[in-house]
């Protein structure tokens, strides 16, 4: 986990990366001109870690809300714009997003100024909130486009099975090890992203790897440029 690690896994990078608010991205970005956005899930994560938290409900007085139910409500608010949506195309989406996300956005940023101030800081609500402003600008980049995501949900998804389960394998007693797992993990899960079965997938690399002397060969075993019969 180092900034150094982001700069050579993105160095020849173009497009949008969607992230948490890991400052390691940072450089990388700006020198290469990527776009950054941010990821709700993350940002929401926050605000229930702070609803279970000895300071849980901002000690809310009895028949009133409190400012963690107010703060997830506003975040409900938008995903349910983004299930509403999700059938729709890019330019429909951008349309609702514009039309009904940004105003939502707009007044959740002026609540988060607002109590910003009232809630002291080190508490699990107030780190929620600086959090989720000092994201901003990223957190609502998905608005400026209509074929992004509100999180990054997929890719955590995706990696999610081994990420729990090395913690119980522990086979990877080797850096070897560790990277050749990497490698299979990464292939199983981009012939999935892309539509692929991915036993027939690793078939097909194991069928045609032996003539890929080229680097033009091995491009055209990458799961996006292959169609399985």
């Amino acid at each position: 986990r180092a900034g150094s690690v982001a700069v050579r896994l993105l160095d020849d990078f173009e497009g949008v990366l969607q992230a948490d608010g890991y400052s390691g991205y940072s450089a990388v970005c700006t020198a290469n001109s990527i776009t950054r956005i941010g990821c709700w899930d993350h940002a929401r994560r926050k605000f229930v870690e702070a609803d279970k938290s000895a300071d849980s409900k901002a000690k809310a007085k009895k028949g009133t809300v409190s400012k963690t139910d107010v703060a997830l409500g506003y975040i409900r608010k938008l995903y349910r714009v983004e299930s509403s949506i999700a059938d729709k195309t890019d330019d429909e989406r951008l349309k609702a997003r514009q039309e009904i996300s940004v105003p939502v956005l707009n007044e959740f940023k002026l609540w988060l100024e607002k109590n910003a101030a009232k809630i002291m800081k080190g508490g699990a609500l107030r780190t929620a909130i600086d959090y989720t402003l000092n994201q901003w600008q990223y957190l609502v980049g998905y608005c400026e486009r209509g074929d992004l995501k509100i999180s990054n949900a997929l890719a955590e998804n995706a990696i999610r099975p081994f990420a729990i389960g090395r913690k119980n394998w522990l086979f990877a007693d080797t850096r070897k090890g560790a990277e050749a797992s990497a490698v299979c993990y990464s292939l199983i899960e981009t012939a999935k992203a892309n539509s692929i079965d991915p036993q027939g997938y690793i078939k097909h690399i194991l069928d045609h790897i032996g003539e890929a002397d080229t680097l033009e060969k091995l491009e055209a075993l990458l799961p996006w440029n292959v169609e399985l019969g």
